[in-house]
């Protein structure tokens, strides 16, 4: 692991951002840089901000987006948001906002 950049308490469900990150896996961040701005889904701009992020620590360490791909790529469960919905009969169900951990590591290149 080269560089890496974490993003805690993203607003959309780790199931939804598993769909964006699984395309990017594996490739080298210009190649995911390009994917993320031509998904159409809600979390690809904060993917793609946290991404930015993991790129900056790398070229403070005097690297270039060139030498770097995505080595490992994970979202996790952050804290559900409970609240509540009217129901019929006057009642109220319980409804999660669910929130995602984001996590990511580059790596050098190697051939």
């Amino acid at each position: 692991m080269i560089a890496n950049s974490k993003g805690s308490y993203i607003r959309v469900a780790p199931n939804k951002v598993r769909q964006v990150i699984d395309l990017i896996r594996g490739k080298t961040v210009n190649e995911a840089v390009a994917i993320l701005s031509h998904v159409n889904k809600g979390c690809s701009k904060t993917i793609a901000k946290i991404l930015d992020s993991a790129v900056s620590n790398a070229k403070m360490q005097g690297l270039t987006e060139e030498q770097l791909f995505i080595s490992k790529i994970t979202a996790n469960q952050g804290p559900s948001w409970k609240r509540f919905r009217a129901a019929a009969f006057g009642r109220a169900t319980g409804i999660l906002k669910r929130t995602s951990h984001l996590n990511i590591e580059l790596d050098l290149i190697t051939k």
